[in-house]
């Protein structure tokens, strides 16, 4: 679940749903961006794998694909005037500070919302089942370690 604070000055500076929408992809797209690099690196130095490049190809497919989507993400941010200025993870979530149209405000997302969209998208860029098939447990999806 996410929650906004809204600081405003002027009802017509009011950031939109669609903003709003814009701060959340560009939060999750950054994580991910990150976990697939991350990912894709001990892939390839673990020594684990017979295979290793069939699977960074595979995780460095959604890197690709997250790459240019946050790219389109901030040509929109800049469209509507809004800058994100902080990004700040805590035990609870995600928090993202940002101005819009000269109006400050804040996103937060709680850690479960956020990591079950994580996997969700993850999922669909690597062009998987969107479905937890494999992940049917929430504690699995708790598991994943995040850091910016």
């Amino acid at each position: 679940m996410a929650t906004t604070k809204i600081s405003t000055q002027d009802a017509a500076r009011d950031i939109t749903q669609e903003e709003l929408s814009l701060v959340r992809s560009y939060l999750l797209l950054t994580f991910i961006h990150k976990v697939f690099e991350r990912d894709c690196r001990v892939i390839g130095k673990s020594g684990l794998f017979k295979t290793p490049q069939l699977y960074m190809e595979l995780v460095s497919t959604g890197a690709k694909k997250t790459s240019l989507m946050l790219k389109e993400v901030k040509r929109e941010l800049d469209l509507h005037d809004l800058r994100i200025i902080t990004i700040l993870q805590d035990v609870q979530g995600v928090v993202a500070r940002y101005i819009c149209r000269e109006c400050p405000g804040e996103l937060n997302i709680l850690w479960p919302g956020f990591r079950r969209e994580m996997m969700l998208r993850m999922r669909a860029y690597l062009g998987l089942a969107t479905e937890f098939s494999v992940l049917n447990r929430e504690e699995h999806v708790e598991q994943l370690a995040l850091t910016l």
